[in-house]
Parts: C-alpha cells; sequence; structure tokens
C-alpha cells in the first residue's frame, strides 16, 4: 500500500517534483556508497518525514536481500512508499542522474586524452572525507542497531565475513540464522493482507517490466553489440548481490574474460574513474559502454545494470509488507540490520586501507567527521572537499 505522507506542517501530499528534485540534490554528493543510507535517512524520515522508522529499517533489510546497489534501492523503495511507482521512478532516477552525466563526461575524457592521474591526484583530499563520510554513516547506524551483545556479534562476524570476500548471500543467510537463534520469539506469528495496487498502478506496474523486453527485441534487430551490453549488464545486476562491490568482479569476468572487449588495465581505469563519481561502484558499466558504443553505449549499459534491482523492488516490496509482522521475520530483521553495520565496518576498513595517510589528510578527515557529527550538510562537506582539494594541489600540498 502506498503510504502518501505528507510534508510537515501540511496537508498537501508530497510531489513527485518535490521527491525528484530532493533525489538529485542528494545524489550530486552521494560518494560512499551504502553509507549513502543515513544520508536517505535524514532526509526522508527526519527532515521530510515522508517514512517512519520501522518503514526505513524494513527497506534496509528488504535491499539488504535482493542483488543491486542497497543504496540506489532504497532511493527507490522511498519514491515507492511516499508516492507509489511514479515516486519510485522519481526517486531513483534522481539519485542516480548526477552520477551518471559525471562518469559519461569522464568516460569521453578517458577516451580523448587517457591522461587520468592529474585528475585522481584532485580528488585524494575527497577519498579522505569519503573515509569519514562512510565512518560517520558506521558509528550513527551502529549507535541505533547494536543494542545488545547479539547484535554486535552478527554485525563483527559479517564484517570478517565480507573483509574475506564471502559471497554476500551467504553473508546475509548467516545474520538471518542468527537472528532466528539469538532473538526467539514464541509470540503468534502471522500475516496481514497484501495491499492491493490501484488499476493506475498496476498498468503502471505492468508496463514498467515489459519495457526491458521491449529494448532487447529493438535492440537485437538494430545493433548486436547493444544488445549483447544490454544482457550482459543485466545479468550481471541479477547475482550482484552485495553491491557494487560484488558486482565488480562479475562485471570484470563477464567484460575482459569472456568478451574481450577491453583489457585489464583499461577496465581498472574505469573503476578509479568510478571511484571520483558520487553513486554506486556498478556506474562503471557507464564507462564500459561509453567506451564500446559512445553515448549510446553508455545510456544503454546504465539502464541495464539498474532496471532489474529496480524492478526486483518494486515488485517484491507489497509482499514483503505481508510478512513484515511476522515475530520470526523480525528476529530475522535483527540480524540482518546487524549485519549491515558489519558490511559499513569492512568497507571503512578496506577504504582506510586503501589510502596512504599523511598528517594533511589525516587532518582533512578529522574535520569533515566532526563537521558531519555537527550535522553539517554533506553536500557543503563534499564541495568543500573537492574546493580544498584543488587549493592544495595547487600549492604542490597534497
Amino acid at each position: 500500500m502506498v503510504q502518501n505522507y505528507k510534508y510537515k506542517n501540511s496537508k498537501l501530499p508530497t510531489s513527485i517534483l518535490s521527491i525528484f528534485m530532493s533525489f538529485l540534490r542528494l545524489g550530486t554528493a552521494s560518494f560512499a556508497g551504502p553509507a549513502n543510507i543515513k544520508y536517505i535517512h535524514r532526509m526522508s524520515v527526519e527532515k521530510n518525514h515522508w517514512l517512519n522508522e520501522d518503514t526505513f529499517k524494513n527497506g534496509i533489510a528488504l535491499c539488504q536481500m535482493l542483488p543491486g546497489s542497497t543504496a540506489m534501492q532504497m532511493s527507490a523503495y522511498v519514491g515507492l512508499k511516499t508516492r507509489g511507482i511514479k515516486g519510485a521512478v522519481a526517486s531513483f532516477t534522481g539519485f542516480g542522474l548526477p552520477t551518471f552525466i559525471l562518469m559519461t563526461i569522464l568516460s569521453a575524457v578517458y577516451l580523448k586524452w587517457h591522461n587520468l592521474p592529474i585528475l585522481i591526484s584532485l580528488f585524494t583530499g575527497l577519498r579522505a572525507i569519503i573515509i569519514s563520510i562512510i565512518a560517520y554513516a558506521t558509528v550513527s547506524f551502529g549507535s541505533n542497531y547494536l543494542k545488545k551483545w547479539k547484535d554486535i556479534i552478527i554485525a563483527i562476524a559479517a564484517a570478517v565475513m565480507f573483509g574475506f570476500d564471502a559471497n554476500p548471500v551467504l553473508v546475509i543467510l548467516t545474520a538471518i540464522i542468527l537472528g532466528l537463534l539469538f532473538y526467539k520469539n514464541k509470540n503468534e506469528q502471522y500475516l496481514v493482507d497484501t495491499p492491493v495496487n490501484t488499476t493506475d498502478e498496476s498498468k503502471l506496474l505492468s508496463l514498467l517490466f515489459s519495457l526491458p523486453f521491449i529494448l532487447f527485441i529493438i535492440l537485437f534487430f538494430l545493433n548486436n553489440q547493444l544488445f549483447e551490453i544490454a544482457t550482459s549488464m543485466s545479468r550481471i545486476a541479477l547475482f550482484a548481490f552485495g553491491g557494487g562491490f560484488a558486482a565488480v568482479p562479475l562485471m570484470f569476468h563477464e567484460i575482459v574474460d569472456v568478451r574481450l572487449w577491453m583489457d585489464s588495465k583499461t577496465f581498472l581505469d574505469g573503476i578509479a574513474l568510478g571511484q571520483l563519481t558520487p553513486g554506486p561502484t556498478v556506474i562503471t558499466a557507464t564507462f564500459v559502454g561509453y567506451l564500446l558504443n559512445g553515448f549510446i553505449g553508455a545510456t544503454v549499459a546504465t539502464l541495464s545494470i539498474f532496471s532489474p534491482p529496480f524492478l526486483i523492488i518494486v515488485g517484491i516490496s507489497p509482499q514483503f509488507d505481508r510478512i513484515k509482522n511476522s515475530s520470526y521475520f523480525k528476529s530475522a530483521l535483527n540480524g540482518i540490520l546487524s549485519s549491515f553495520v558489519g558490511l559499513l565496518l569492512s568497507v571503512f576498513i578496506k577504504f582506510t586501507l586503501d589510502i596512504q595517510w599523511n598528517f594533511i589528510l589525516v587532518s582533512i578527515a578529522s574535520i569533515a567527521f566532526i563537521a558531519l557529527l555537527l550535522k553539517v550538510d554533506i553536500l557543503w562537506v563534499v564541495l568543500s572537499g573537492i574546493a580544498l582539494s584543488i587549493i592544495l594541489r595547487i600549492f604542490r600540498l597534497l
């Protein structure tokens, strides 16, 4: 059922344009992978009151269990719960559009000049800020979800498993099992009636599910390479449990080893470019598509890598609502939320170890972390980091 939350102190429903613009703004500063969920929470629950706390927690659990970028899926989930399918399209598009535009521009620059070291060096300071964003999200979610020692055990176990590159599906299943064991609940189990979509919603949902098949058919007859790009990226998206970090090895195998579309060095350059953009790591698909077939290739690859997770969450969410009041589900939910904190912790450790720290970078990261604790808007933190990195580069201090 669509939860048509209102603006605070207003009787008007949230407009589709407002949802789009809010997520567009957030998407311009979404440098931190799953840590961005903290900022989606702040915007949708704390600031605009589109969702309540329980609904948002259920969304995290659902997105953790599905393939694709958790932050991207949460953007769709918030839009879906606020204004139905149209809201989901608006939030998902707004959140992902800045990343797509920037990655397309960077891909064009790469294709023409191949001169990335200077560009990457300008964002060294920004990477330190990204560490601060992830650290802040880890601390914030940890304080919210790790209430008992059992929660901490699950989080640590998940962090260790993620750290050793365990299959994300295995991590989530382990968290669910531990949640069921740790939080046994003898209360009565029950289901709620599945909300029935309106006729307009059902028609729109059917249209959304038919569009990918129509696109595949058109590309099959018009351009075989674009068809192969679309099918390859869609297949990768369907098996990318655990977000972008799980999708990268799948993409590498498909693009470099199987189809021989580019060598490993070029693909890794695309990964490096992806780290300079907001949004999920799977935006590397845009880079691959652009190098193979220009802007059209980039568009097809991007739509193909993001569409399956979007359609899955829009299609599954109503059934998820049916079981969310089960005590078994609530026990599993505790485990999943704790594993999400473990994921954030493992990402924080991984990114921290990848940076060659010095006094300047430690100072930048510390200041950014303090600013986030003081509730400074993440967009201003990121923009300040970019400006500071450029200034330090000019004076050869970074």
